[in-house]
């Protein structure tokens, strides 16, 4: 076994590698659309994505989210969003490859159907029942709720990539019974089914290897991180008895690992 340390940011790229080549995203891509939800973890995934698409140099990581978890002196309006989204680029759909550029889930969700896939972030992880449940603030139910209609009234398909930092222990569905009660304040909890992905799958996705959580947390930047074990024989790319595994997400600028290149910038968020 090896064991790396991965930040929040590294996991989210590693996430994003991972989706680029999912079999069901590839297949959408070819045969279907794909629509990828404006969040922090989905923002490396479409980036990753549309690598893959040749439109990577017209994407922007920067304002591709709509709620969002900010230190308490940012301001932020009452459904966690921020005050001045003008800069919003829409969501990313793709139509047997191309990408629409601007249209959102609400231009395109009355219209998905089975052989379609989206791909939506979320915010709290149960990592035992492989279950995730999404924060809402718009009163109306958000994205989310678009999206159950195509999936459960027309079999769209439903991929949650959400990074480990988000676990949290307990029956999501018990949690939102007291969040969502009548009397409580603040934002709701939403728990839904779907296909969770995250860096343990997309370790096993890209390496064939398996990989296991024992460890998380850090200071000076490190802080949500967490620590992996992986093991198992690695089909391609990938040499365990290198240092560190995850070299490859943390490479230098001027470095070259194959058909990764996964130097890591920050998530940038405009607060002006």
């Amino acid at each position: 076994m090896r064991q790396v340390m991965l930040t929040p940011s590294a996991g989210k790229r590693l996430i994003g590698k991972g989706m680029a080549t999912h079999p069901a995203v590839k297949d959408t891509l070819e045969n279907g659309t794909l629509v990828i939800i404006a969040g922090t973890t989905n923002a490396y995934v479409a980036e990753e994505i549309l690598t893959v698409t040749g439109d990577r140099e017209k994407f922007s990581r920067k304002g591709f989210f709509r709620g969002i978890t900010l230190p308490p002196t940012y301001n932020t309006t009452e459904q966690g969003r921020l005050t001045d989204e003008t800069g919003f680029p829409g969501d990313v759909v793709l139509n047997k490859g191309t990408w629409d550029k601007g249209k959102t889930i609400y231009d395109v969700a009355d219209g998905l159907k089975e052989g379609d896939l989206i791909l939506k972030g979320a915010n709290a992880l149960d990592v035992a029942n492989r279950q995730v449940a999404i924060l809402i603030g718009n009163p109306q139910g958000g994205t989310i709720s678009l999206i159950l209609n195509a999936m459960i009234g027309r079999r769209a398909g439903l991929i949650l990539p959400v990074g480990l930092e988000k676990r949290v222990p307990g029956s999501l569905d018990e949690m939102a019974n007291r969040i969502n009660a009548p009397g409580s304040k603040g934002l709701r909890l939403w728990p839904v089914t779907g296909e969770v992905f995250t860096e343990i799958e997309a370790i096993r996705l890209l390496t064939g290897t398996e990989t296991e959580l024992f460890a998380a947390g850090g200071i000076c930047g490190a802080e949500g991180s967490i620590w992996l074990g992986i093991s198992g024989t690695p089909e391609g790319h990938l040499d365990l008895n290198y240092n560190n595994f995850i070299s490859y997400a943390y490479q230098d600028e001027n470095g070259s690992w194959g058909k990764w290149d996964t130097f890591l910038n920050p998530i940038t968020i405009e607060t002006k």
